[in-house]
C-alpha cells in the first residue's frame, strides 16, 4: 500500500513514483487486559484543567514556550508552512556510499516508478550502480521534511529517511581512553579471525518472538506454557587476556569436533574398502600358489 506519491526530480529529470514500506515488524502486538474480566484498557484524552476526556475533534497541536506560555497551531497554520519538498523528492547531490555513516538512517521505504515512470526509474538505478554513488534528497513525509538516502537494491530503488545532523547525539567519553596491550589485541584479533563468516541475514532467528508465540498457543490450548531452553550466561569477572584465550579456545573446539568426525568417517569408509579388497586379494593369492604347483 502506497503511503505517498509524487515524483523524483534531478535536473530537469522527473519520475513519478509512489512509496511504500520497505520493512514491517514481526513482534505479536500484545495489549492490556483487566485481568478479573478480561476487559481491553483503552487511553482516555483528559484535558488536565478541568479533567474531562476531550473529543479528537477539539483537540489541536501547540508547542509551550521556554516562559510556560502555549501557542496553538491548527490545520490551517501548519498547511501555509513553506515545504517546497511536499510532493517532490528533491535530489541535492550525489555521494560515495562510504561518506554516509549508518548512525543517520532511521526508516527504509521502496519506491515504485508509476507507469509513465519506468524509463527514467531504470535509467537512474543503473547510472546509480555505474557511478557507485548514493542520491542524497529531501523529501515530506507526514508533514515532516526529512533527508534521505537514495540507492538502488535488486531491481528496486530504496530511500532511506536520515537524522539531521544536529539530532545526533555525542557518545559519552568515560572510559573510552583505557589503553590495551599488544597481546590483548592481537588475541582479539585472532578471536574475529575465529567468528569471521559472510553475513547471510536469514540465517538469523528472534527467539523471543519464536518462544512468545509457543506461550500463546499453549495457554490458549490449556497447556502448560513451554519452559525456555536458553541458559542465562553466568556473570563472571576474569582476566581479559584469558577471556579471550578462552573464547579462541571454545571457537576452536567445534571445529576440532568436525576434524574428528572426518577423520572417523574416512576411517570407516577406508575399512570397508579394504574388506571389501580382502576376499578378493585372498583369492588372487590361491590362484597364484595353484600356478606355481602346477608349474
Amino acid at each position: 500500500m502506497a503511503i505517498w506519491s509524487g515524483a523524483i526530480a534531478f535536473g530537469l529529470v522527473s519520475i513519478p513514483i509512489k512509496v511504500t514500506a520497505a520493512t514491517g515488524s514481526h513482534d505479536l502486538g500484545l495489549h492490556q487486559y483487566h485481568a478479573a474480566d478480561e476487559g481491553r484498557i483503552r487511553y482516555l484524552k483528559v484535558c488536565e484543567i478541568d479533567d474531562e476526556p476531550v473529543d479528537p475533534d477539539e483537540i489541536v497541536k501547540g508547542f509551550e514556550t521556554p516562559d510556560d506560555e502555549v501557542v496553538l497551531l491548527d490545520e490551517d497554520d501548519l498547511k501555509d508552512l513553506p515545504v517546497s519538498t511536499s510532493k517532490t523528492i528533491e535530489v541535492l547531490e550525489f555521494v560515495p556510499a562510504e561518506q554516509i555513516d549508518p548512525i543517520y538512517y532511521d526508516k527504509s521505504y521502496y519506491l515504485e516508478p508509476d507507469k509513465t515512470g519506468g524509463r527514467p526509474y531504470v535509467l537512474l538505478r543503473e547510472a546509480l550502480i555505474q557511478q557507485d554513488r548514493i542520491a542524497v534528497v529531501k523529501v515530506t513525509l507526514r508533514r515532516r521534511e526529512s533527508l534521505a538516502a537514495l540507492r538502488p537494491r535488486g531491481e528496486a530503488l530504496v530511500m532511506h529517511t536520515m537524522m539531521w545532523p544536529d539530532e545526533i547525539r555525542k557518545p559519552q567519553t568515560s572510559g573510552l581512553d583505557a589503553e590495551v596491550r599488544e597481546q590483548e589485541l592481537e588475541m582479539a584479533g585472532t578471536l574475529i579471525d575465529a567468528m569471521a563468516a559472510d553475513f547471510h541475514p536469514e540465517g538469523y532467528t528472534d527467539a523471543y518472538q519464536e518462544a512468545l508465540a509457543d506461550l500463546i498457543e499453549a495457554k490458549h490450548e490449556g497447556r502448560s506454557a513451554p519452559k525456555s531452553k536458553r541458559e542465562r550466561p553466568k556473570a563472571k569477572v576474569i582476566d581479559l587476556m584469558d577471556a579471550l584465550q578462552q573464547s579462541v579456545d571454545q571457537r576452536k573446539r567445534p571445529a576440532k569436533k568436525t576434524a574428528r568426525k572426518a577423520a572417523k568417517k574416512t576411517a570407516k569408509k577406508s575399512a570397508k574398502k579394504t574388506a571389501r579388497k580382502a576376499p578378493a586379494k585372498k583369492a588372487a593369492k590361491k590362484a597364484a600358489a595353484s600356478r606355481r604347483k602346477s608349474a
